[in-house]
């Protein structure tokens, strides 16, 4: 793909992200449900985190393709590097495990995660753009961009690092509220909490790994901008 039309592409995919994260974030105070957006306010669901994360990826895949146009490629290809590592080790795991896990177990029971209160203040579109699009965005910039993947054990340890810090925040939820940032979690003895905990992360590191292969099948060991 040309230069130019990929800088209009991740624009437009900054652009739509922003969108989405701003809507999610100014839904008005009397319209929230008492259930949800207590202590941590959305900052505390892995959804509304995953829109900023996608933001600051595409903020920062724009910035790289400009810098490209311009000839700046000393500086281009810090900001891919940078670029490269935010999409391999967080934006395409991320992302796909938000978009799989939520639509499993909605389709199980809803209310584990999205309960139905929620459809009264969260437009049917928004829902689908913070938990269906997401998954096709991912792929596409596997499609659209080759990734250089780092080392796979510096790759998993800082995508087991921020998983842990993920985790860590949602039991500090739990210990000042008494509630769990999820209903599906209350479902859980400590013991099955630790085994969701950890099942849960063995899949992100297989969709780590699944978008290590694909980029690997599509683009090569060796296909690189520099």
């Amino acid at each position: 793909m040309e230069i130019s039309t990929l800088a209009m592409y991740h624009c437009l995919a900054f652009v739509w992200y922003f969108f989405v994260a701003y809507s999610i974030t100014h839904i008005r105070t009397e319209e929230r449900p008492s259930e949800v957006f207590l202590y941590g306010g959305q900052w505390k669901y892995l959804t509304v985190l995953n829109l900023v994360l996608q933001a600051v990826f595409y903020g920062v895949s724009f910035l790289a393709d400009v810098l490209r146009l311009i000839k700046k490629l000393r500086c281009a290809k810090c900001i891919i590097s940078s670029r490269d590592l935010l999409f391999s080790v967080l934006a395409f795991p991320v992302s796909t495990f938000v978009s799989t896990s939520f639509w499993t177990l909605y389709t199980y029971n809803r209310e584990l995660v999205y309960p139905k209160s929620l459809d009264g203040i969260i437009p049917l579109w928004l829902n689908h753009a913070m938990h269906t699009a997401v998954l096709p965005f991912a792929v596409l910039e596997i499609l659209v961009t080759p990734h250089r993947y780092p080392a796979k054990k510096k790759g998993l340890i800082l995508l087991g690092f921020v998983a842990f810090l993920y985790i860590s925040w949602v039991l500090w939820i739990y210990s000042v509220t008494g509630e769990w940032v999820y209903p599906l979690f209350a479902l859980f003895s400590p013991a099955g909490l630790t085994a969701f905990f950890a099942g849960s992360l063995a899949v992100i590191v297989a969709f780590y790994n699944f978008g290590e292969f694909l980029n690997r099948m599509i683009w090569g060991q060796s296909k690189f901008w520099f």
